[in-house]
């Protein structure tokens, strides 16, 4: 049973996480990691705890049940009838008190990944009921041994020639055998109801339908031909192209560029409150573009519709003229560079990290993509240069130097687009200054947008969005938009702050 009840386990864990992995953003951003973890943690234990101990242990009860039922049937017939009838009585509490446990073990099941004090609530409700089975059990066990004695008793005075001492005897020991396994059935039920709740929560995760892609656009490598036309290459020729086939059966090819436009995208992450309105916007390959506005404004947003973890209500996002919604999403997240404030690094060797950002990466590439992210300088500098082991999300390294790691994870990518969103607001003046550098190499040459919440670091964009509650408000580069004197001239000048 612990060979079964282990593998089992394993088994539901595999393929929970592997239908996890096929869910969109979305599905993370309404539930949280608590409630999810305690999937994988609460809910599978419960059903090992039914598997290892309570099937077993209510099989065992079952067959003394049937032996010692038949024993008591061959001694008299009479003293089993009696039996039954009181056991009958005991079935009836058993009932009444498991169902009232059954619908709290549920309720804790469901909410214990949120830990709070409903939960608390819940748990207790829960193990007062399961706590205080027992010993009625128990009890009323007691209670039919004292009984038969009487009964059997006045059987014997009245004449009864089947009802002797021995039977007596014989019975008090057969009707402890026969209630013990059945109050270790009725003790087990209160493992068996959390294992089914567990087990509802776990297949709910399980058949939660994974993200749709409609998408037919794919990414290849391409090259010019002596026409100067575009085709595909099986050669890695450092040049991409979307491959987009037609219903005529056509095929054409667009060079991957970087020209991301927004054409008046409405969204909402409920369709009855849209976060942004109206939001037009046209990047250019090469061109920096920032977003700027207050926490809640819509900045991560626009960039989480870009990568498509959204679809947008209406509007179009075209992405070298393509819109987003023809494009493959892989392909498109394959084009996206992204360095985000909260940097994930994995266990392992600071090569292996960077390398992460492009899999058949050489090691040349990974040092050239540390060196144009400012992160070479440090690197040399560890005990084992690239080679040096670091676990999990850098414990060894500074925050800057764990950013500057992630900056050059998306540099090895080689990305058209880049995606910053505010790389620097956590860490100190002087460390900026270091992963601004590194960042300005990494967006040389390329489409990027930029979330930050300090100024200072978009003052060189082409473009400057102002966003206030969904909405673009103001739109120039620094310059003109300080003359304009508006929201961003005092966001810029310390009049607001934008946390």
């Amino acid at each position: 049973m612990v060979t079964i009840s282990q593998g089992i386990q394993k088994k539901i864990r595999d393929e929970m996480f592997a239908n996890m992995q096929t869910l969109p953003i979305k599905y993370f951003d309404t539930h949280t990691h608590g409630d999810l973890m305690s999937r994988y943690t609460n809910d599978t234990d419960t059903l090992r705890q039914m598997l290892s101990m309570s099937v077993p242990q209510m099989f065992s009860s079952t067959m003394t049940i049937i032996a010692v039922f038949f024993a008591m049937v061959a001694l008299n017939i009479w003293l089993t009838l009696f039996v039954l009838l009181f056991t009958g009585l005991m079935m009836f509490v058993t009932k009444k008190i498991a169902g009232r446990s059954a619908v709290h073990f549920i309720n804790q099941q469901k909410e214990i990944g949120d830990m709070n004090g409903y939960i608390e609530e819940m748990i207790n409700d829960a193990n007062t009921y399961a706590n205080i089975l027992m010993p009625i059990m128990n009890n009323l066990g007691n209670i039919q041994y004292v009984l038969i004695a009487i009964v059997g008793g006045m059987l014997a005075i009245f004449g009864v020639s089947t009802v002797s001492l021995g039977v007596i005897a014989s019975f008090l020991q057969l009707s402890k055998n026969f209630t013990r396994p059945m109050s270790e059935v009725s003790n087990q039920l209160n493992a068996v109801i959390m294992a089914l709740a567990g087990a509802g929560r776990i297949f709910e995760l399980m058949d939660e339908e994974g993200e749709k892609d409609n998408g037919y656009v794919t990414l290849v490598n391409a090259k010019y031909d002596k026409d100067g036309n575009i085709t595909e290459t099986d050669e890695c020729t450092e040049m991409w192209a979307w491959r987009h086939p037609h219903g005529d059966g056509t095929v054409t090819y667009t060079k991957l560029c970087g020209d991301v436009v927004l054409d008046n995208v409405d969204f909402g992450y409920v369709p009855e409150k849209l976060v942004l309105h109206n939001v037009t916007l046209h990047a250019q390959p090469g061109e920096k573009f920032a977003f700027v506005g207050s926490t809640g404004a819509g900045k991560t947003t626009i960039t989480n519709l870009i990568n498509r973890f959204y679809d947008i209500d209406d509007g179009k996002i075209r992405y070298d003229g393509i819109n987003i919604n023809k494009i493959k999403k892989s392909e498109l997240r394959r084009s996206l560079g992204i360095v985000l404030q909260d940097v994930h690094l994995f266990t392992g060797t600071v090569m292996e990290n960077i390398r992460y950002g492009k899999l058949d990466a050489t090691d040349e590439e990974c040092i050239a993509a540390a060196k144009l992210a400012n992160a070479d300088g440090f690197i040399s500098r560890l005990p084992d240069g690239y080679d040096t082991f670091i676990t999990g999300d850098g414990g060894q390294l500074s925050q800057g130097q764990c950013q500057l790691i992630s900056i050059a994870r998306a540099a090895v990518a080689d990305p058209p687009v880049m995606i910053l969103d505010e790389a620097t607001s956590s860490i100190d003046t002087r460390t900026e200054a270091l992963v601004q550098k590194g960042m300005d190499g990494l967006m040389y040459g390329r489409t990027v947008f930029v979330i930050a919440h300090r100024l200072s670091t978009v003052q060189n964009s082409d473009e400057i969005m102002v966003l206030e509650q969904g909405r673009i408000i103001e739109q120039g580069d620094h310059k003109s938009l300080i003359a304009q004197k508006g929201k961003y001239y005092a966001l810029y000048t310390g009049a607001f702050e934008m946390s």
